[in-house]
């Protein structure tokens, strides 16, 4: 067996490199050896996936993945278990998977090796490799915790929906509703760069009125003026300046002030329906969409929406 890479100090007696090899940190992790291979990988594989990770004490790489693969299997919850063998002193099993190169990570499932993959990979990788293997979440705990965190959420507190979500998301990381709202909880405490990344985990054509919430109100910070008092001020001197109250409504819309963006545009469309080819009622939309379109501000607002075009 062909082990590639230079060897750098090797660990003290019974130490490790950042906790890259420590015992067992949770139920679901140990120290493999080729005696305990059949009983701790093939056997126990029949009932919960193994994940079996190839290192050796000198390795460098392995000082960055062992941890991280320690950190998302005890995520994990139980979900699968990591075994974790030192080829130097276990070379049996390695040379049996032709391990080439080290660390090497392999996964098995009814005690047969069914997927892996070599070399420090990116910690969205391991997750997206732990998340392929143990298959889909049991639906009641997501579904637990999507709840927990939109209850979380509505009651104004961020931190606990975020915490919740971010649980959603290791159980199923492309669910729709979690990247929905943990890029909300983003947006509510201020950090628009935070929801944009977050929001992006989703396909461009993902349809989820949470998630199309975030974008909308994205889309207006985006597009709003700085300030506000250039606006006021050309509407004290004239209340039909129809572009001014645009603009100022705009500026709302961006900094979160969804109710007064909403009662300008309306003003605008009562004054003059088809101002600027329609666009205070084009705006109006997004802006009930950033809201919800349950809430308040949307039910109320297409109610005197349909009484003035109606009317």
């Amino acid at each position: 067996m062909s082990l590639i890479g230079e060897k750098p100090a090797p660990l003290q007696a019974g130490g490790q490199a950042g906790g890259a090899q420590a015992g067992g940190t949770s139920a679901h992790i140990k120290d493999g050896t080729d005696a305990s291979f059949m009983v701790d990988v093939i056997e126990a594989s029949k009932t919960q996936p193994v994940i079996v990770d190839f290192w050796a004490t000198w390795c460098g790489p392995c000082r960055t993945l062992t941890p991280a693969l320690e950190k998302h299997v005890a995520a994990a919850g139980g979900a699968v278990k990591l075994v974790k063998i030192d080829v130097d002193k276990n070379p049996g099993y390695s040379g049996q998977l032709r391990v080439q190169s080290i660390p090497t990570v392999y996964a098995f499932v009814d005690g047969q090796p069914v997927d892996g993959f070599q070399g420090a990979v990116p910690e969205s990788e391991i997750k997206a490799f732990i998340a392929r293997i143990s298959g889909p979440p049991a639906q009641s705990d997501l579904d637990a915790l999507l709840a927990m965190a939109k209850e979380s959420l509505d009651l104004g507190d961020i931190g606990g929906a975020a915490q919740a979500y971010a649980q959603a998301l290791q159980l199923d990381p492309a669910n729709l509703k979690a990247i929905g709202g943990m890029a909300r909880c983003y947006l509510d405490s201020g950090d628009l760069e935070g929801a944009a990344a977050t929001a992006a985990m989703a396909p461009e054509n993902a349809k989820d009125a949470d998630l199309e919430s975030v974008r909308a109100a994205l889309a207006l910070a985006a597009d709003a003026p700085s300030e506000t008092a250039p606006f006021e001020k050309r509407l004290a001197a004239d209340p039909d300046d129809h572009e001014a109250r645009f603009e100022l409504a705009k500026a709302l819309a961006g900094a979160g002030h969804l109710q007064a963006a909403a009662d300008h545009l309306l003003t605008i469309i009562e004054r003059d329906r088809a101002w600027n080819e329609d666009a205070a009622r084009k705006q109006l939309l997004t802006v009930f969409e950033a809201a919800g379109v349950m809430s308040e501000v949307a039910k109320a607002g297409r109610k005197r929406l349909s009484s003035i075009l109606f009317s």
